[in-house]
């Protein structure tokens, strides 16, 4: 009984849960270490998914027989330039539209208020309110209510938003930083890593190194591009309908966009909501477009530029996003699976170098 399976498999359980317990019991040893990483994870994963956006770029630049440190300074140029391009030519339009949103949310939930009212003179309308899936106009009730409080939920949490705010403030003087390491000496991390395993199985490593290196890089790099397709043309389409606050919208899908399965829809449903404001063909034509641009996405762009996807079973999908949501909110939602693809990267292939220093040591 002692050297079954089932009884070794007990008390590793039990061994966990002790060692979970006397962690809780010392927890202030601890609450140092856990400020380090709060504190540096952002920036670091920050400067990671920048360092396989710029690496392709220094390798670009250093073919032309440039220093590698120039070339680094080079693309901070030439990113500092495209940023201050894009400021200059959207932010404008942006300040207003955000200006224009957070003014006018009171107005706009009564006009969505009284679009409800027009709406239950439609007799299919009106057979689902009678159905109490809108009863009473409680619904509307509570998105007047919840829009028209906007700006004072900003007032009543002025220190998180203060926070957070010092949070994005530390990253932007910490990532220029430890991004222009990562780029000036990434190349040597996997020779560090190499230096644990035997000499004869240090060009296996190199490979598992090298899948897991191609593996980040085409799922980060690639879901940029993915990315920007859909916020570009969604942007378009937004523009041709004229619809209020394409910008505003057309980011909000963009960053949306990182969230598989249910990402487009939360994406979509605020232009959606907008477009009824206007009228019911233009709430149409937002559907129809970002469905025509899915469609282009799915099928033409992804294909290309992010090759065979990472395998996830739905269920793990609903789950994280579950999960992340209750902990972060809406940046919970857009990191989840992002994150959890990384994860699951540097998990299987980590194994397979442990596997190879285990049948060594065996």
């Amino acid at each position: 009984m002692l050297q079954s399976k089932m009884f070794r498999s007990l008390i590793w359980v039990l061994l966990i849960f002790v060692i979970i317990w006397v962690g809780t019991q010392i927890s202030f040893l601890f609450r140092p270490i856990g400020i380090l990483i709060t504190t540096l994870f952002f920036p670091i994963v920050v400067s990671g998914v920048f360092f396989y956006l710029f690496r392709p770029i220094v390798h670009l630049i250093q073919r032309f027989n440039v220093p590698k440190i120039f070339s680094i300074l080079l693309v901070y140029v030439i990113f500092g330039g495209l940023i201050t391009g894009v400021v200059w030519a959207f932010g404008p339009v942006l300040q207003e539209q955000v200006k224009s949103l957070i003014e006018g949310a009171p107005e706009l939930a009564e006009k969505f208020k009284d679009k409800m009212g027009e709406w239950k003179q439609n007799p299919v309308v009106a057979r689902v309110m009678e159905s109490g899936v809108l009863n009473d106009g409680k619904l509307t009730e509570r998105i007047s209510s919840s829009v028209g409080n906007l700006t004072s939920s900003v007032g009543n949490h002025i220190v998180s938003f203060l926070s957070v705010l010092t949070n994005i403030i530390v990253i932007l003087i910490l990532l220029p930083f430890i991004l222009f390491y990562m780029l000036k000496d990434g190349h040597k991390l996997p020779g560090s890593i190499l230096r644990f395993l035997p000499e004869k199985h240090r060009d296996e490593g190199k490979s598992i190194l090298d899948d897991m290196d191609k593996a980040l890089s085409g799922f980060i790099q690639g879901q940029l591009i993915v990315s920007l397709f859909i916020g570009t043309f969604v942007y378009i389409w937004y523009l041709i309908i004229d619809l209020e606050y394409a910008l505003v919208l057309a980011l909000i899908a963009l960053f949306l966009n990182v969230v598989p399965f249910v990402g487009p829809i939360i994406g979509t449903a605020p232009g959606v909501i907008v477009g009824l404001l206007q009228s019911p063909m233009t709430a149409l034509y937002v559907i129809l477009g970002v469905i025509v641009i899915q469609q282009i996405e799915s099928n033409l762009i992804s294909p290309q530029v992010m090759g065979k996807r990472l395998s996830m079973h739905p269920l793990t999908v609903i789950l994280l996003l579950l999960v992340a949501s209750s902990i972060a909110g809406v940046l919970g939602l857009i990191l989840a699976i992002p994150t959890y693809a990384i994860g699951k990267v540097l998990v299987i292939h980590t194994r397979r170098l442990i596997r190879l220093h285990r049948n060594e040591i065996s």
